[in-house]
């Protein structure tokens, strides 16, 4: 079978199955699985695919029509210019989510240490530490596997001054921050059973479920997170779109001045973060 040959079965495959972004998910996992790029694809479509190779996309394409994320299968996904290692232990790394990179971007000065919770893959300390100078951080996440995945992550990317700690949120940390920035779950536990198939039967519900009103962990977070501050440090949270009233309200009342809600480039509130200057709140 030819390299267009078996593009154009991989495409039909998954628009027959419901994939919405059929044409390109079929691209990708062939330039994955067979190591050409889409140049090549473009220009050598009669070029004959070694038949392991054509049973391994098969195989692939056979994943992603069952609705098994293209990230899963690939191995990677982009996330603010970066490649991150991605598998089913961790959350994949969203667009969305470069807007809370952004906003602590804009307050990161050589050499502050970061503190990110819920860490995931690493995409949040990581890109931070490689878009400034000196700066140090701690990720932490409560899962062990996750945090293989972010610590390989830190060293493909080439980030030593990356640590990583197997942490109930502040349960194992030690230290004062300047910045402490976290995308925690979020989402209550009723709308889960509503969520892609792709994202409720694939991502870790551990990195998504945020109890009953969703609001779980910034409960934690918010008041706990005063302790390992720096005076004048910062606190930035992702929030879902309907959570602006409810975060603002919760940093407000744990003494956090300055509070602001930042929406990302869909127009949803995405971003809620403060600065705490120390006082009786601690």
């Amino acid at each position: 079978m030819t390299l267009g040959e078996l593009y154009e079965w991989g495409r039909r495959i998954l628009r027959e199955t419901g994939i919405e972004e059929a044409g390109t998910d079929a691209r990708l996992l062939l330039e994955s699985c067979c190591q050409v790029t889409y140049s090549t694809l473009l220009a050598h479509p009669d070029r004959e695919i070694e038949k392991e190779q054509e049973e391994a996309y098969r195989t692939l394409i056979g994943k992603r029509s069952a609705h098994v994320p293209l990230a899963y299968l690939t191995g990677v996904q982009g996330f603010m210019g970066l490649d991150f290692c991605v598998n089913g232990d961790v959350l994949i790394p969203r667009q969305d989510t470069e807007t809370l990179v952004e906003e602590v971007m804009k307050q990161l000065h050589d050499g502050f240490r970061i503190l990110d919770l819920c860490t995931g893959s690493g995409c949040i300390l990581l890109s931070l530490l490689h878009y400034s100078n000196g700066c140090t951080g701690v990720g932490s996440d409560i899962s062990g596997a996750a945090l293989e995945v972010a610590r390989e992550n830190a060293v493909r990317l080439g980030e030593p001054l990356a640590r990583f700690v197997q942490s109930d949120l502040f349960e194992k940390i030690e230290g004062k921050y300047e910045i402490i920035v976290s995308n925690p779950p979020y989402i209550r536990t009723d709308v889960i059973g509503t969520l892609m198939e792709e994202v409720r039967l694939h991502e870790p519900l551990s990195a998504l479920d945020g109890r009953a009103d969703g609001l779980y962990f910034y409960r934690r977070i918010i008041p706990e997170a005063k302790k390992y501050l720096c005076g004048g440090g910062m606190l930035f949270l992702e929030i879902g779109y309907d959570q602006r009233e409810s975060v603002t309200r919760l940093m407000e009342e744990a003494g956090y001045r300055d509070v602001t809600a930042v929406r990302d480039l869909a127009g949803l509130d995405r971003v809620v973060y403060g600065c705490f200057y120390g006082g009786e709140n601690v």
